[in-house]
């Protein structure tokens, strides 16, 4: 993407956005897959194990997340001034960082999974499978953390497409392996539950095996040559950069998988079948929660790139393209997803109690993802030009001020499980109210100047 491109912006807010959603529409539906193969080839106890580690993941990752935003705004930001050199000594620095984190991940993860599962109250039934195939999963942590850095850090430079593919191959991978390892085809082992965390090693090992070649044959701005081999050596100014901008978006990504342990802890009160309600419901609202962030990641970058080549007049209008987009897209995605809710869940679960159960919190919480995806553009923006703080504080309240003492309330008075889902819907409208007023009344009136 180039900034200084004679497209009108809303084509080139499109062109890089088409790519981008579909990455993580795709990143979803290899998820999705492989709970449709849990679900059906095994069980509902078995989607009960992956659904119970989801938030656990979701912890984990959640500064590499952090990290991974604040070295794209600066890579962004170095790509609008056309500093390759500052590029490739912000990407070397992340991709290191990232190794080292997960294989602190992996050992924590493998000494204390048990204990993890024990403290989210994952019922008896189920929790030898959660803990197998969580242990399977923090083994991968270091690549894996490798490959989120790599695919964010690529987009910074305004190429949404390499990480599409990186995707789909990913997808193909871990898609053709789940089903061939539950039933043990082609002379595989079979190896029931656990058959959907090998595959995802597979298909992210795969990615950063064929990222290596692909990105040196095709010589792009972030090919591993020695420059950027070079640059795998922290530079630890930078680093507290990076980290600096990364670190307050990973403590709101870490608050919020803390509140989502706390929700499942929750919702497992309410026995097994609540909890692969829990899980199916979670991917049904990916795939419209998913095209949101987009939008939101898509806005830092070109805000960003706008501020590293000093077009600070382009914000506002970025801005809007973004908030109009969500209204479409999004609006639209919300919609299709409120009138086919019955075969969406239908596609992860047979069971017609738990199918209606999923149907009726799917449509208590649905429509908020819309306001949802506003409060992201709002946010994206003023984290482009290295305001961090603000957003984090005002996502915080609504996760420790509404969401989860809401979920908490709510789910024992008459609503039962439903009260929670009311608290998430609160809470994304809160959310957005409050990043609009901080955006319109205080970033709106601050000198924007570029950090690298």
């Amino acid at each position: 993407m180039n900034p200084d491109s004679t497209r009108p912006l809303w084509q080139r807010f499109s062109l890089f956005l088409i790519p981008l959603m579909a990455s993580n529409i795709l990143q979803a539906l290899s998820g999705t897959f492989n709970s449709i193969f849990i679900g059906q080839m095994i069980g509902v106890e078995a989607l009960a194990a992956l659904a119970t580690f989801f938030p656990i993941m979701f912890f984990l990752i959640s500064f590499i997340i952090g990290l991974s935003s604040g070295s794209t705004t600066l890579i962004g930001q170095a790509w609008g001034a056309r500093n390759t050199e500052r590029v490739k000594a912000v990407a070397g620095t992340s991709i290191s960082t990232a190794f080292v984190l997960g294989l602190v991940v992996a050992m924590i993860g493998g000494i204390w999974i048990e204990d993890i599962m024990g403290i989210l109250g994952a019922p008896e039934n189920i929790r030898h499978m959660a803990v197998e195939y969580g242990r399977i999963m923090f083994i991968g942590m270091p690549g894996f953390f490798i490959f989120l850095v790599v695919t964010s850090i690529l987009r910074g430079v305004g190429d949404t497409v390499t990480p599409l593919f990186s995707l789909i191959l990913s997808m193909v991978v871990s898609v053709t392996l789940t089903p061939a390892l539950i039933q043990g085809w082609w002379g595989l082992p079979q190896l029931g539950v656990n058959a959907a965390a090998w595959a995802f090693i597979a298909g992210f090992v795969v990615v950063l095996v064929f990222l290596f070649f692909y990105m040196r044959i095709r010589n792009m701005p972030l090919a591993p040559d020695a420059a950027m081999l070079r640059a795998l050596k922290p530079d630890f100014k930078l680093l507290g950069l990076v980290l600096r901008l990364g670190i307050p978006a990973g403590l709101q990504m870490v608050v919020a998988s803390v509140a989502g342990i706390v929700v499942v802890g929750l919702v497992n009160r309410f026995g097994s079948n609540a909890t692969a309600a829990y899980g199916a419901l979670n991917q049904v609202l990916n795939y419209v929660q998913f095209p949101a962030m987009s939008i939101g990641i898509a806005t830092s970058i070109f805000g960003a790139q706008a501020i590293g080549a000093r077009r600070q007049e382009q914000l506002s209008e970025i801005t809007r393209t973004a908030l109009i987009l969500n209204l479409f897209i999004t609006g639209t995605l919300i919609v299709l997803a409120y009138l086919f809710s019955q075969h969406l869940v239908g596609l992860f679960i047979t069971d017609a109690e738990v199918v209606g159960l999923t149907e009726n919190l799917l449509h208590i919480v649905l429509w908020a993802i819309l306001p949802f995806g506003w409060g992201v553009v709002f946010s994206g923006m003023m984290r482009a030009s290295g305001m961090v703080y603000a957003p984090m504080l005002m996502a915080l309240a609504a996760i420790l001020l509404i969401e989860l003492p809401g979920a908490i309330w709510l789910s024992q008075t008459s609503l039962g499980l439903s009260g929670i889902w009311v608290a998430y819907a609160a809470s994304f409208t809160g959310m957005m109210l409050m990043q609009a007023a901080w955006y319109r009344f205080v970033w709106k009136r601050k000198e924007i100047v570029a950090l690298v």
